[in-house]
């Protein structure tokens, strides 16, 4: 299943057929009928997300989402609020009551399904974030003193950017530019990056170079945490349209500014994502900051077997008690000692450098990458599938062997190889016997050739 989700609505039919779009969509729905039964069953089940109605008689959705937003145990979960009625003050009223977002009836389900992938991707990664910095803390590092933080910096583009940043402003604490396009991308690597862009999708704009521009923002190092809002007024209403929205969403943006949005609602949707994004820089340079002295092999600088194994263990207790897989790959370059043998131990350093590089790259923020020492790696991933964890060690034994990797002093280059042992869990057993299994499928793609990848059986 792709995640669990609360719906919360007093109406049956109502919850009737969000529970079978949801179920399509291989979600898995569970149901509340009241804003108090919704309360607990959040704190019961910690689902992935919540989607609840504005409307209900008992103890009405704002005060419900106030209530999930004040409980530790609950505030972290996206709430997502549903409304039947284009109402400015009570849209407002639900973002600051700490929505993540406010949808209107009748519901798109494309869009839908789109915005509920993008919150439970940003929930993962914040989610990936905090397991790591608690795993910092239990080293005993006290965490970094909290730097000042400059001004915000917001760029918005395309036809109507001039006139979008003139009205919003007077509601906005920020610099504020209108740039276009081939600007963006010149600029980005000049000085420091804009904190949030705005897109606007239609209004005379090409939406194909709207659509580009939040990928390229995405893949670039500079740009690529940066808060990205799409504004879609002059977006056409009909299910291309719609697609194209949806489809923002699944490139990178966090969060679509309808139509009817008011200055005020745009100001306070671009101020909520600055926001979420400094908070995670926040995390990311505590975690890089502390963990890089102690817990980071100084060569590759990838992190090594003191912070791999606990943080291991934090993924496997996580993945069971939320019923989901992870996979654990043990990797060796073939062949390693006759490298050092024969070139020397800084050719044998330069190919720990090289391929560190290229796993690091070819890996998402969650997964976990360490050197156990040696010239053996472990790799981590989270919330994964048998198929996409081999897919994921078939792709890093072919990036390793797809080109040489260059020495020092002018020496030729050298063809490498990596041998991989692959194991799901997690298991009763523990993290050990999972590494276990996947150090016994390694020796398995030794003994058959090398440059293999092999999945390790259970008992």
């Amino acid at each position: 299943m792709g995640g669990r989700i609360l719906i919360v609505d007093d109406v049956g039919a109502n919850r009737f057929v969000m529970m079978r779009m949801l179920s399509n969509a291989f979600y898995e729905p569970i149901e509340a009928a009241s804003g108090h039964e919704a309360l607990a069953l959040a704190r019961d089940t910690n689902p992935d997300l919540v989607l609840l109605d504005i409307e209900m008689p008992d103890l009405g959705g704002i005060a419900t989402c106030q209530k999930l937003k004040a409980d530790p145990r609950t505030a972290g979960i996206p709430v997502v609020m549903v409304t039947a009625y284009n109402d400015v003050g009570r849209k407002m009223q639900a973002l600051r009551a700490g929505a993540e977002d406010v949808i209107g009836k009748p519901i798109n389900e494309t869009v839908l399904l789109a915005r509920i992938r993008s919150l439970l991707r940003a929930r993962e990664t914040e989610r990936q974030l905090g397991l790591r910095e608690s795993t910092y803390r239990e080293f005993g590092f006290a965490e970094p003193p909290a730097a000042f933080a400059p001004r915000a910096r917001v760029v918005i583009v395309g036809p109507a950017a001039p006139e979008l940043a003139r009205s919003t402003s007077p509601h906005l604490d920020a610099d504020i530019v209108a740039a276009n396009r081939e600007s963006i991308l010149r600029d980005s690597q000049k000085g420091r990056a804009p904190d949030a862009f705005v897109v606007a999708l239609g209004g005379g704009g090409s939406v194909r170079e709207g659509l580009m521009l939040i990928a390229e923002l995405r893949a670039r190092a500079e740009t690529r945490h940066a808060a990205i809002c799409v504004h879609i007024a002059g977006l056409d209403e009909d299910d291309r349209g719609q697609d194209a929205a949806a489809m923002a969403l699944d490139l990178g943006a966090n969060d679509l500014i309808e139509p009817d949005a008011t200055p005020e609602e745009i100001a306070y949707r671009i101020r909520a994502q600055i926001d979420r994004k400094l908070q995670a820089d926040r995390l990311r340079a505590s975690v890089e900051t502390g963990l890089r002295l102690a817990m980071t092999d100084p060569l590759t600088g990838l992190h090594n077997r003191r912070y791999a194994m606990p943080h291991l263990q934090k993924m496997a207790d996580a993945a069971r008690r939320e019923g989901r897989r992870i996979a654990v790959m043990v990797l060796d370059i073939d062949r390693f000692k006759s490298i050092n043998d024969t070139h020397g131990h800084a050719a044998g350093d330069a190919v720990l450098v090289e391929i560190a590089d290229r796993l690091r790259s070819n890996l998402r923020a969650a997964d976990l990458i360490a050197r156990l020492g040696g010239e053996e790696f472990l790799v981590a991933l989270p919330d994964t599938t048998p198929e996409a964890a081999q897919a994921t060690a078939e792709r890093l034994r072919r990036v390793i062997a797809a080109r040489p990797v260059p020495l020092p002093r002018g020496e030729a280059d050298i063809s490498v190889t990596l041998s991989i042992g692959l194991a799901l869990g997690p298991t009763d057993s523990g993290i050990e016997d999972l590494i276990d299994r996947a150090d016994r499928a390694l020796l398995g793609s030794k003994s058959a050739g090398r440059n293999q990848v092999t999945i390790g059986q259970t008992a």
